[in-house]
């Protein structure tokens, strides 16, 4: 694919890579493999994660099956009520002294980075602990800041957007099986998710 695009390129983002920076084959490749599982285990997670929110708010699901030009916002809204990737933290490195609040970091220490926590950060929004679909779009770092965003963003919004949409259209009824206890969650990992989400319909 990676020589296919290079001789026949198009508007997708092998072809971008290629356009715009010196990658090797092998280096286009490694991130094409990565892109894509990366892309699978995320946008999987969070489909089945923001299931469970959605069936957890009965009146948040019955709002956008009433209105589902609300999608777009819900999508939003979900990434920032569930934050799936750093739920442990993600750690980086200060390349410089900098003081935030009332805290000064040195050159040289770790910062570990709680998306969850600065994705609920009053500032950002009222009641950013509630699930709310109709809310005007708030912030979230959901998909990272800076030179870290996912280069995947807009590809797992449209994932998002058109599985949610097609799940609750096909599936009026969908409720739990299980109570909202019993769902094995994937505290302990990397990306959290769900390890299984019992649903009956």
């Amino acid at each position: 694919m990676v020589a296919q695009k290079r001789t026949r390129p198009d508007d997708a983002i092998i072809s971008g890579l290629i356009q715009d920076t010196d990658l090797t084959d092998e280096e286009l490749t490694n991130i094409s493999v990565l892109l894509l599982i990366a892309g699978h285990e995320t946008t999987a997670n969070m489909l089945s994660l923001g299931t469970f929110a959605l069936l957890q708010n009965p009146e948040q699901l019955r709002l956008l099956r009433e209105k589902p030009e609300l999608m777009p916002g819900a999508v939003e809204e979900l990434l920032r009520y569930l934050s799936i990737v750093g739920s442990l933290g993600l750690s980086r490195l200060a390349i410089g002294d900098i003081t935030i609040g009332e805290v000064t970091i040195r050159a040289g220490q770790t910062v570990l980075i709680s998306l969850p926590a600065a994705n609920r950060d009053p500032a950002l929004t009222e009641n950013p602990n509630d699930l709310d679909v109709s809310r005007p779009r708030a912030s979230h770092v959901a998909f990272g800041h800076g030179i870290h965003q996912c280069l995947g963003q807009q590809l797992a919004r449209t994932e998002m957007k058109i599985g949610y949409h097609h799940l609750l259209r096909r599936f009026p009824d969908l409720a739990l099986a299980c109570e909202p206890h019993e769902v094995p969650l994937r505290s302990d990992m990397r990306i959290y998710g769900a390890h299984a989400l019992p649903v009956k319909w």
